[in-house]
């Protein structure tokens, strides 16, 4: 007995250090990675997740764009996020790499999303984030030079004609980029990828060639030809001509996304913001969409408490506070139709056109499109090479990089 109550008393001081110890009563934490300048948007929803959950939330401000290059050496260390930012199109090779895990919430909360922002962070039928915000580009044009936009490509085309004549520029565009002539490629019948009998994207089959893509680059190509476009904006210096020629008043137009507004603002331009034009289908004009994901680490230890994290901060009331914040447009389907979305220029602009937007494919594959058509886009801007000749040379390159650098995937 004596022996009994020994072990009893051993056992009872055991369990005692054990909760009192520091390790037992620490505090629980999260490590956030968030996007360069805009941690504040965030302050306010973090401090009431720390109050409700009596966690400490750490939000450590990082570039966007190369998150998943740093969790991939920063995860296997012990050193990475709970919750990492990422472009949705870099969802696919995450997830294969092993860099993400699975977010499962109710269907309550994915059903305030729009459904394109939730589609573009799914891969392969699993949901792997949940959305921040969305962007895609529209038109900005200067009040000053013209009234209103323009209802239609070509009467834009034929506004800038007359507006050379004047020594001024009517539209610019980054018409040699992929990211901004996806509309018009697309809107005349090609496309990146053909899509499976599921839904969903099929790499063998590469839809940038199609005789309707090759009218969609000849049309893009006469905008260059007849001088209406200045050399200068072809290349790595072209976004920073537009928004020279913009600001100082000589361009009436510019295709261009919310990242640009505030320093038109600054420049004291008087801008009107609207949704992207008519093609001469009489089709309305559609877009890329990118998502902001927030994504959960599967290093993090911590990943139930991540994804209420991730919950609470993009509901209704603090996706509309980041929102006054930032700028950044939220993708909670209710707040298009509050007052603060719907007055504001640039917000509702990216609200309308995401109507007629298509979210970037997600899949690995994509990250071998873009510079095998950018080239050839750069090639019909600059008339070294006719339209389908170039994107038939970019079609042959996109299948020769997917087959040596997807082949094992077996995708």
């Amino acid at each position: 007995m004596n022996n009994k109550k020994f072990s009893k008393n051993i056992l009872g001081l055991a369990l005692t250090a054990a909760f009192c110890s520091p390790i037992a009563m620490a505090q629980q934490s999260l490590l956030v990675w968030e996007d360069i300048q805009k941690s504040f948007g965030n302050e306010e929803a973090v401090e009431a997740f720390e109050k409700q959950h009596d966690v400490k939330v750490e939000v450590l401000e990082m570039p966007y764009g190369g998150q998943v290059e740093s969790l991939r050496m920063d995860g296997p260390a012990g050193t990475g996020p709970d919750v990492i930012l990422i472009p949705h199109d870099q969802i696919g090779g995450a997830v294969i790499q092993g860099l993400l895990a699975p977010v499962k919430v109710d269907k309550s909360v994915t059903d305030s999303f729009s459904k394109s922002s939730i589609d573009a962070l799914t891969y392969n039928g699993v949901l792997y984030g949940l959305p921040k915000s969305v962007e895609t580009v529209f038109m900005v044009y200067n009040k000053d030079m013209i009234p209103e936009l323009p209802e239609t490509l070509d009467e834009i085309f034929e506004l800038s004609k007359t507006l050379r004549q004047e020594d001024k520029y009517g539209l610019l565009a980054k018409w040699d980029e992929l990211y901004y002539t996806y509309g018009i490629l697309n809107g005349m019948g090609g496309d990146v990828f053909g899509k499976k009998e599921d839904g969903s994207y099929d790499s063998n089959n590469i839809l940038l060639n199609t005789p309707g893509a090759v009218e969609g680059a000849k049309y893009i190509q006469k905008f260059y030809e007849s001088k209406v476009f200045p050399t200068g904006i072809i290349g790595n210096n072209g976004l920073n001509a537009i928004d020279s020629l913009f600001t100082s008043g000589k361009a009436a137009i510019v295709q261009t996304g919310p990242w640009a507004l505030q320093p038109y603002k600054e420049a004291g331009i008087n801008y009107g913001v609207a949704p992207l034009p008519k093609l001469p289908s009489g089709e309305q004009m559609g877009s890329f969409m990118g998502v902001k994901s927030y994504s959960i680490s599967t290093f993090s230890k911590n990943k139930s408490l991540a994804q209420e994290f991730i919950t609470f901060v993009n509901n209704y009331d603090n996706a509309k506070r980041r929102f006054e914040l930032t700028g950044e447009v939220p993708a909670v389907t209710k707040l298009v139709d509050d007052p603060v979305i719907k007055n504001d220029p640039g917000a509702s602009a990216v609200a309308l056109q995401s109507i007629h937007a298509t979210s970037m494919p997600s899949i690995p594959e994509m990250n071998e499109v873009w510079g095998p058509a950018n080239s050839a886009l750069q090639l019909i801007a600059t008339s070294k090479q006719d339209a389908k000749s170039a994107l038939n040379s970019a079609v042959e390159s996109i299948n020769m990089q997917i087959e040596a650098n997807h082949a094992m995937m077996g995708q």
